[in-house]
């Protein structure tokens, strides 16, 4: 019997988490080419950038002029990170496009003291004394459904790895602050902004909530890549749940994407939006979603960054699983990575490469080899 997947909601993050560790002499064109670009591949949820202050963060200090400037795809959901009262005033000159959604709140802290201090300036003590607050606030708005989180979830650059006993005491002491308040636990989120994450570890710890908590259906991991372990963690994701779940997962085309507080820089990355949907796609999962406009959205965006991304199928081309699509045999030598991009421009691709054999490659698994 084929594998039964969860559902999956997945928001790419380019134009936000990505955008933000790059330069913020990217012109307002380049960044409007892109978005559009974005809008055109058939993902479902875009976030646009933030609305913070550009004194910390330059390269969001444009975002009312992207807006301004986007041509919106009446099919995708374009969402923003929101952060206090005036970002929510400024987003809403925007709506429509933007969404503002009305998200479930949530209790979060960070298992790593030392990066909550370098990128909240608060320790974990004052996280954990802001939630009588976030909680009264929910009440008030009598909200109806709540959410559990941990950040630095897997492990710490600066104080090493985290055991899912940590993690459980920090969800446990959540859900019982929510429980006390008479609102219910619906989901819970992991965010791993340092990249410690293991396949082996995510499905171990959603198996765990799943456990623990069976009426919670929706899970929000928020994986960077720095060590080339997202993917393969979204993977084991799906595995562990079930169709009557939700995974929610966010990625940038290219797998840009950076943190100043981790040590890592923009090698800090996330998982590839295109990677991601080349995979669904050759599990035979239904998306919607055109991998070849994604593969060119990451080629602008090298163009404007001026370097190549993280991503793999940008590089080498998706799995080619037809004849139509096959490699010639007699094609030369391909070293480069301009001369890889044959797979979608043709041979001029490789056009002067080496061509070391005598005759002509032949084989009776191509036929078309053979006349």
């Amino acid at each position: 019997m084929p594998h039964q997947w969860p559902t999956i909601e997945y928001r790419d993050e380019t134009m936000r988490e990505g955008m933000q560790i790059e330069s913020a002499d990217i012109s307002l064109d380049d960044k409007v080419r892109l978005l559009d670009a974005l809008g055109e591949t058939g993902l479902p949820r875009i976030v646009v950038g933030s609305f913070v202050s550009p004194r910390y963060t330059p390269q969001m200090a444009r975002i009312e002029e992207v807006l301004e400037s986007f041509t919106p795809n009446p099919n995708v959901t374009y969402t923003a990170l929101l952060v206090n009262r005036r970002s929510y005033e400024r987003a809403q000159r925007f709506v429509p496009p933007l969404t503002i959604e009305d998200d479930r709140p949530f209790l979060n802290a960070h298992l790593c003291d030392v990066f909550t201090r370098r990128n909240f300036n608060r320790s974990q003590e004052e996280e954990f004394a802001s939630w009588p607050g976030i909680v009264e606030s929910a009440q008030q708005r009598n909200v109806t459904e709540a959410e559990i989180r941990v950040a630095a979830a897997w492990g710490s650059n600066f104080v090493g790895e985290f055991s899912l006993d940590q993690r459980m005491d920090i969800l446990e002491r959540a859900h019982t602050v929510w429980h006390e308040a008479g609102i219910p636990v619906t989901s819970v989120g992991f965010l791993d902004p340092m990249a410690w994450c293991l396949p082996h570890h995510v499905e171990e710890q959603l198996l765990a909530v799943k456990e623990r908590w069976p009426h919670i259906r929706r899970f929000y991991l928020h994986l960077h890549n720095a060590r080339g372990m997202s993917l393969p963690s979204a993977y084991a994701a799906m595995r562990a749940l079930t169709p009557n779940d939700t995974l929610v997962l966010d990625g940038t085309v290219g797998g840009i994407g950076g943190c100043p507080y981790c040590g890592t820089g923009r090698a800090t990355g996330m998982m590839a939006t295109e990677d991601f949907f080349h995979m669904l796609e050759g599990m035979g999962i239904e998306t919607g979603v055109d991998v070849a406009k994604l593969i060119d959205c990451a080629w602008l965006l090298e163009e404007i960054i001026g370097r190549p991304t993280f991503g793999a199928v940008s590089k080498a081309g998706p799995r080619p699983t037809s004849p139509e699509t096959w490699f010639d045999p007699n094609m030369p030598f391909v070293e480069t990575l301009d001369q890889a991009r044959h797979f979608k421009l043709g041979p001029d691709s490789y056009d002067g490469g080496i061509y070391p054999w005598r005759e002509p490659i032949s084989s009776p698994q191509r036929p078309d080899s053979m006349r």
